[in-house]
C-alpha cells in the first residue's frame, strides 16, 4: 500500500485536512441551493412551515448522514474500501442475484455525478447576479466545467493540496454566517424538535414535494461512503462533527432569514447569498465557486473511481486507465472523462439555470442510497448480526428513503426523467456485459492439461513445426488447477500446432479485496507446462508484462526454470529468451441457438464491446509481442434431423 496513503488514513492533522477536501465537497455545498429549492415548492410560508422543513434537514443529517453512513456502513469496508460495489464485492459469494442491486445503485450514482458538477458550479456563480444582474451565467460556468474536465487528464496532485484548507475556510465562512444570523434571533432552534418535522410531514398539502427538495441536504452521503479509501474511518468521523456543525449552523441561519423576512416573492431569492453582509457578497461568491469547483472534482474522481471498480468486477467493460500521479486512488479515465463533460455541459444547456437542475437532481441519489441499504442489509445478515436490531435500523431506512424516493419522483417530469435516463443507459450497459458473459461462459468447454501434455511434449521434439516462441502465453478464463478452455487447446494443436520452449498458461483472478498482488505455480511437466494463478484485488493494475517477467525471473532464481534464450546459436549469450503471447477471441458463430431475451443481451454485449478496449491493452502487453486469434466458442448446436445420404445416380457419369 502506498505510504503516503496510509498516512493519510491513520489519524493526524494532514489527514484531516484533506479528508475535508476529498470528502465533503458535495455535501458541503448543498447549502447553496437546498433552501433556495425548498423556497420554490410553494408560494406561501410561515413559521411552523419554515420551523417544519428545518426540522426535517436536521433530522435527515442526522439519521441518514450521521447514523447509516458515519456510523454503520464505513464499518461494512472491504479492506479499507468503501462505496457500493466495495460493499456488494463482500457479499456477492453468497448472494449471487446482489449484481442487480449494485448495479441499480452504481448506475445511480454515476447519474448522480454528471449532474452534481452542473447544479454546483451554476448555484455558485448564480450568485454573481446579484452583484451583475445580465452577467452570462451559463457560458461561464459552461468555461469552468470545461476546464475542469481537461485538467483531469494531468492529475489533480497539485491542486489538491489545496483542497482542504479551501474547505476548511468554506465551512467556517458558511457556519459564521449562520450563527450571525441564529444570534440575532435564535427562534429558528426550535427546529431541534422532531414534531415540528413530523407536523410537516403529516398536515402540509405540498410535503413530499418540499422532502423532495430537503433530501439534496444529504445527497453527498453516498459519495462520503465511497471516499472512505482515500481517508480512513476516523478521520471521516472526526470531521463529520465538525462539518455537521458548520452545516447545521449555514442552514438554521438560512431558515431564520427566511422567517425574518417572509414575502411573496421569496421564490426568486437564495438565502445563502442574502444573509451575506454587501461587502462579503464578491468575496464569498469566490468562496463558493472554488468549493463548488472542488465539490465537482470528488464526483468526478468518484466516478472514475466507480468505474474502475465495475471493471475489476467485470460490471463495465474494459476501458483506458491512466495514472496520472503516484498517489493511491488518482486514476484518469478518458472516455468516462469525455462522457461526464459532454453530458455535463448538456445538462447547463438544458435546464439553464439551478432551480431547474434541482428537478433532476436528488432522484438517482435516492434509488442509490436505497441500494445501498438493500446491500447492507445483506452484509449485517452475514455478520450475524442481532435480526431485532437489523429489522428495526432497515425498517428506519428503508422507511425514510421510501419517503424520499416517493418525494423526487414528484420531481419526474420537471427533470427527474433526465437522471433515470443516464442512469437506465449505464444500467442496461452492466447488465448486459455482466450477463453476456455469464452466457459465454456457460459455453465455454474445458479440457484437462494433462490431457493434452503429451501432445504439446511431442509438438516441442517435432522439428518440422516451425517454433513459435520460446516461452508461449495463453491466458485462460478458467480457475481449475489442472485445466484449460477447449478453445486453447483449439488454438494449440487444430488451428495452427505451435511449437514453443515452454508452455504457459495464466489465469487472472480479481480478488474481492482490492489491494491483493500473489501469484501460485503448478508444474504440470517441470520446466516445460507452467500454470500460473494471479491473485489481483479489484484496485491493483494488471501490468501483465512486467508481471510475467518478475514471475519469470523468481523462477530462473528458484531454478525452476531457465530464463536465456534457448535458440543454440544463443544459449551462451546473455540473452533473455522471447515470450510471446496469443490472444483468443473467442466468437459466437451463427451455429449457437439462445433464447429471445438471451439475444436481445448477447447483441447489445456485442454492441458495447466494440467500446471496449482490447485484451492486450487491458492487461498492458505490448503491442509487439502477442498474436490475435479468432477461435468459435462451444460447441455449435446438433442438427434437429440428421441429414440422409442419397443412392448416386449416373445422370453426371460420362457418356
Amino acid at each position: 500500500m502506498n505510504q503516503q496513503h496510509t498516512k493519510l488514513s491513520h489519524l493526524s492533522v494532514a489527514g484531516l485536512l484533506v479528508t475535508l477536501g476529498i470528502v465533503y465537497g458535495d455535501i458541503g455545498t448543498s447549502p447553496l441551493y437546498v433552501v433556495k429549492a425548498i423556497l420554490t415548492t410553494s408560494d406561501h410560508f410561515n413559521e411552523n412551515i419554515v420551523l417544519g422543513f428545518t426540522s426535517c434537514i436536521f433530522w435527515t443529517l442526522t439519521i441518514q448522514t450521521t447514523l447509516k453512513y458515519v456510523l454503520i456502513s464505513l464499518r461494512a469496508n472491504n479492506k479499507g474500501e468503501g462505496g457500493i460495489f466495495a460493499l456488494y464485492a463482500l457479499i456477492r459469494k453468497r448472494n449471487k442475484w446482489a449484481y442487480m442491486i449494485a448495479i441499480i445503485g452504481g448506475s445511480a450514482l454515476l447519474a448522480d455525478g454528471i449532474i452534481t458538477p452542473s447544479i454546483t458550479v451554476t448555484s455558485a456563480i448564480e450568485g454573481l447576479r446579484i452583484v451583475h444582474p445580465e452577467i452570462p451565467t451559463l457560458q461561464i460556468s459552461i468555461v469552468i466545467l470545461t476546464l475542469l474536465f481537461f485538467v483531469q487528464q494531468f492529475g489533480t496532485h497539485a491542486v489538491g493540496r489545496a483542497f482542504g484548507p479551501i474547505m476548511l475556510i468554506w465551512f467556517m465562512v458558511i457556519g459564521a454566517l449562520g450563527l450571525v444570523q441564529i444570534a440575532n434571533s435564535p427562534e429558528i432552534l426550535k427546529a431541534l424538535n422532531p414534531l415540528y418535522a413530523i407536523n410537516l410531514v403529516r398536515s402540509h398539502p405540498q410535503a413530499l414535494v418540499i422532502l423532495g427538495a430537503v433530501f439534496l441536504a444529504t445527497t453527498g452521503a453516498e459519495a462520503l461512503y465511497s471516499d472512505l479509501g482515500h481517508c480512513g474511518i476516523r478521520n471521516i468521523r472526526l470531521t463529520w462533527i465538525f462539518v455537521k456543525t458548520m452545516l447545521l449552523l449555514n442552514y438554521f441561519g438560512q431558515s431564520q432569514w427566511v422567517m425574518a423576512n417572509l414575502q411573496p416573492n421569496a421564490t426568486s431569492l437564495n438565502p445563502f447569498y442574502e444573509m451575506m453582509p454587501d461587502w462579503f457578497l464578491l468575496p464569498g461568491i469566490v468562496l463558493a465557486t472554488l468549493a463548488a469547483i472542488i465539490a465537482s472534482q470528488a464526483l468526478i474522481s468518484g466516478s472514475f473511481t466507480l468505474i474502475s471498480e465495475a471493471i475489476s468486477l467485470n460490471l463495465w467493460p474494459k476501458l483506458t486507465i491512466k495514472y496520472p500521479s503516484h498517489i493511491k486512488g488518482q486514476l484518469f479515465v478518458p472516455a468516462i472523462n469525455l462522457f461526464l463533460w459532454i453530458s455535463s455541459a448538456g445538462v447547463i444547456l438544458l435546464f439553464k439555470e439551478s432551480s431547474a437542475m434541482e428537478a433532476a437532481y436528488g432522484l438517482s441519489i435516492s434509488i442509490t442510497m436505497l441500494s445501498t441499504t438493500f446491500l447492507l442489509l445483506l452484509y449485517l445478515r452475514r455478520l450475524k448480526v442481532n435480526r431485532v436490531i437489523v429489522i428495526l435500523m432497515s425498517g428506519l431506512f428503508f422507511f425514510i428513503e421510501g419517503l424520499f424516493l416517493m418525494a423526487n419522483l414528484q420531481k419526474f417530469t420537471h427533470g427527474g426523467w433526465f437522471a433515470l435516463s443516464i442512469a437506465l443507459v449505464f444500467g442496461i450497459v452492466m447488465y448486459s456485459w455482466y450477463n453476456g458473459r455469464l452466457i459465454k461462459n456457460r459455453l465455454m468447454k474445458y479440457v484437462s492439461l494433462n490431457d493434452i501434455a503429451i501432445i504439446l511434449r511431442n509438438i516441442k521434439k517435432d522439428q518440422t513445426i516451425p517454433k513459435f516462441a520460446t516461452n508461449l502465453i495463453y491466458l485462460t478464463k478458467g480457475n481449475r488447477e489442472n485445466g484449460i478452455e477447449s478453445t486453447i487447446a483449439y488454438s494449440l494443436l487444430d488451428k495452427q500446432p505451435k511449437r514453443a520452449d515452454i508452455y504457459w498458461f495464466v489465469h487472472i483472478e480479481i480478488l474481492d479485496e482490492p489491494f491483493v498482488s500473489e501469484y501460485e505455480v503448478f508444474h504440470l511437466v517441470p520446466g516445460e507446462i507452467i500454470k500460473i494463478n494471479l491473485f489481483l484485488g479489484f484496485k491493483v493494475e494488471p501490468r501483465l508484462n512486467l508481471i510475467i517477467n518478475q514471475i519469470r525471473k523468481d523462477l530462473s532464481e528458484t531454478r525452476e526454470i531457465q530464463v536465456k534464450s534457448l535458440y543454440p546459436s544463443l544459449k551462451q549469450v546473455p540473452i533473455s529468451g522471447d515470450c510471446r503471447y496469443v490472444l483468443i477471441d473467442r466468437i459466437l458463430t451463427s451455429d449457437h441457438s439462445f433464447h429471445p431475451w438471451e439475444r436481445i443481451v448477447m447483441s447489445i454485449s456485442n454492441l458495447v464491446r466494440n467500446l471496449s478496449i482490447p485484451e492486450s491493452k487491458s492487461y498492458h502487453i505490448d503491442a509487439s509481442n502477442y498474436v490475435l486469434e479468432k477461435v468459435p466458442l462451444g460447441e455449435p448446436d446438433k442438427l434437429g434431423t440428421r441429414i440422409r445420404r442419397r443412392s448416386a445416380t449416373n445422370k453426371y457419369t460420362s457418356e
